[in-house]
């Protein structure tokens, strides 16, 4: 079975990203779909041809995960955002929660927005720790290192360069903006599923 990329051209016109970036920043994802797919592909070939024991097939079960997060981390990032007006609603379970695991939603945003600006190439998430219902904001490297082990990804920001320098240049910060203006505060209420 085959992983689809995703259309994400409702998101085109979205107020602070141009076309130009969002088609660009497609087609990287749909290169993550593509290298999964092969990945996947040459990695069943190898195991029904018994080479696993190879440092082929070693090198190729490494790279697995980050390609695969690279596509996954791209569809929850397009997937939390909408060229919609969407209002955060300070009443909701997710402001509640915010406010009970980060002392007020502002506090949340800072600390989230902190995160997003540290040096750096990777991910910004606000993960649900389901187990102990605790939200957390998590640098992750890269694709692959810093995720919380059976979180939720509630809402992911893409801070590698790819997401933002074509509109930004360096200035992340006026990206966060932007980014944060284009938010579907409804997706990520449901991704908390309360």
């Amino acid at each position: 079975m085959k992983y689809e990329a995703e259309n994400f051209d409702r998101l085109l016109g979205t107020q602070g990203f141009s076309d130009n970036l969002l088609q660009t920043h497609f087609k990287l994802y749909q290169g993550y779909v593509a290298n999964t797919n092969k990945l996947a592909e040459s990695l069943n070939a190898m195991l029904q041809d018994g080479k696993t024991a190879t440092p082929e097939y070693s090198e190729l079960k490494r790279h697995f995960g980050w390609e695969f997060n690279g596509m996954r981390l791209h569809e929850y990032y397009f997937g939390n955002m909408t060229k919609e007006k969407s209002s955060f609603e300070s009443d909701s379970p997710l402001a509640e929660k915010m406010k009970a695991d980060f002392g007020s939603t502002d506090q949340w945003l800072k600390d989230f927005k902190a995160t997003g600006g540290m040096r750096g190439i990777g991910w910004t998430i606000l993960y649900h720790d389901t187990s102990k219902d605790r939200l957390f904001n998590t640098w992750v490297t890269e694709h692959d290192a810093g995720h919380l082990s059976g979180a939720t990804p509630l809402l992911v920001l893409d801070v590698f360069e790819h997401a933002y320098v074509f509109d930004y240049g360096m200035k992340r910060a006026d990206y966060m903006e932007a980014f944060f203006n284009a938010v579907d505060w409804g997706v990520v209420g449901k991704r908390l599923g309360k």
